[in-house]
């Protein structure tokens, strides 16, 4: 197999980076901050952010929510399912702490102790804009040639 060039690499992650495809795993009320991403009032498809129903087509994988041990299968399975490089976005404290269910015995306290998280976006829920930003950063370490995991 030839070897790619320095400039055909460049433009291919030049390329990926501007159609970013995502699936979501939202267990609480973390989709409702990013609702406005998929209306008219950000326009995801305008940034070229696409959201698929299979992990075998995604870039990006963003998790929102408590999680529990049952979730933590099936995000497990989802991670597994998806192609290299893949990028992991843990949006708002549930992801990173438990959120309000901490205490909990069937909540997971921290999303990366199953699957390796690229980019935590923190709030309880994060603001439209931190989650754009931080897609945003996705797209740029697609584009730098940082290869997720």
């Amino acid at each position: 197999m030839k070897k790619l060039t320095p400039k055909v690499i460049k433009s291919k992650n030049e390329a990926r980076a501007w159609s970013v495809w995502v699936i979501n795993y939202f267990t609480a009320c973390g989709f409702m901050e990013l609702l406005p991403w998929v209306g008219s009032g950000y326009d995801m498809e305008r940034f070229g952010i696409l959201a698929v129903p299979t992990p075998r087509h995604a870039d990006v994988f963003i998790i929102a929510g408590y999680v529990t041990r049952k979730a933590a299968k099936r995000i497990k399975m989802i991670y597994d399912q998806m192609a290299s490089p893949k990028y992991v976005l843990a949006l708002g404290s549930c992801p990173m702490t438990g959120g309000m269910y901490w205490d909990s015995y069937a909540t997971i306290k921290r999303v990366d102790e199953i699957i390796p998280v690229d980019l935590w976006i923190e709030g309880c829920p994060p603001k439209p804009e931190n989650i754009g930003h931080g897609i945003v950063m996705a797209a740029n370490a697609i584009k730098g040639g940082l290869e997720g995991h």
